[in-house]
């Protein structure tokens, strides 16, 4: 059983209805700003953090200054 024309234009005609263009269009363009977030992360450098934050000195620095 393979889907046909007819039942792709049965369900895009549906979530049109139930979301609406606007709604689609906005979810659209977060999916696109999400791709290109993720591209900018993945070309930035790595050796940018060559060292390794320690996370527990700055714990307790911020609990020596209260």
């Amino acid at each position: 059983m393979s889907i046909g024309f007819w039942q792709i234009a049965v369900v895009v005609i549906l979530v049109v209805l139930l979301f609406g263009r606007g709604k689609i269009s906005s979810l659209m363009g977060d999916v696109a700003k999400g791709i290109k977030s993720f591209k900018k992360g993945m070309a930035s450098d790595p050796t940018e953090d060559t060292e390794p934050k320690n996370v527990s000195e700055n714990n307790q620095d911020s609990n020596n200054k209260e």
